[in-house]
């Protein structure tokens, strides 16, 4: 194992949710204003999956006062805090950088319900009976 391999292993231990193309995240990246640090969100759909290990990256895109911004993330950068997945997506494409030149409607992604709902919902029953 050489010594990239290792450094790689050490800064990949960190859990990210799967998610794939076409869903709804919301990413919290720690800024650092002054001697302050907070948390930053963003919200968007996943166009975009690059890389692997612990140089994967992210496209997340979002339309914000009508101009659409997109943010590359590092996923196992250690200014990336947690990646929440919103909703799942249903797509046929790997990525999805058309949606850059529709508005509107156009440019919604369908969701997935079955599948996610009923994850989601169990996750909940298990908070309650951890909970008390």
């Amino acid at each position: 194992m050489n010594t990239i391999e290792r450094i790689e292993k050490q800064h990949s231990q960190k859990s990210i949710p799967p998610f794939n193309i076409g869903d709804t995240v919301q990413v919290f990246v720690k800024v650092i204003e002054g001697d302050r640090e907070r948390l930053q969100m963003f919200e968007g759909n996943v166009i975009a999956r690059r890389g692997r290990n612990t140089r994967e990256t992210i496209t997340v895109r979002k339309v914000s006062y009508g101009v659409g911004v997109e943010r590359i993330f590092p996923i196992y950068s250690p200014t990336v805090q947690d990646i929440k997945v919103i909703k799942k997506g249903r797509v046929r494409r790997a990525k999805l950088y058309y949606i850059r030149s529709k508005k509107g409607r156009a440019m919604r992604i369908d969701e997935v319900k079955e599948i996610f709902q009923k994850e989601r919902v169990a996750g909940k029953e298990a908070e309650k009976t951890d909970g008390g």
